[in-house]
């Protein structure tokens, strides 16, 4: 399991906010990050981000533009699932992970496994 890297990352956030594909150039204009980043450096990661798996893309012209293959939260969730089966007991990990919640956490977690429930339908 390994998250995304700052400039990896950085690209992400673009690209999530975005409502359409981008093309590198206009990844490169949306972006936030500490300091300038050359056009090349983010064609190469948004190619390493279509490798790994993160992100679909279509030409464009003669450009790329690029999409996420799922949203944030959807990608949040994978990397949380990855660290819990990570250690040798998830139960246990899970436990200690929700002992953790504050009030308001915990009142948000019995809401989203309501919604689960409902959405699978378990009775109880």
């Amino acid at each position: 399991m390994r998250g995304l890297g700052e400039l990896e990352a950085a690209i992400m956030d673009v690209l999530w906010r975005s409502r359409e594909p981008l093309s590198v150039r206009r990844i490169r204009e949306s972006m936030v990050y500490d300091r300038q980043v050359a056009y090349t450096t983010v064609m190469t990661v948004a190619g390493i981000l279509f490798h790994k798996g993160l992100l679909d893309r279509e030409k464009d012209g003669r450009a790329w533009a690029y999409w996420p293959r799922e949203s944030h939260a959807e990608y949040t969730a994978r990397m949380m699932d990855e660290v819990l089966n990570a250690g040798p007991d998830p139960g246990a990990t899970l436990l200690r992970f929700v002992e953790r919640f504050s009030d308001e956490d915990m009142v948000r977690f019995h809401r989203v496994l309501s919604q689960v429930r409902d959405r699978r339908g378990i009775v109880g």
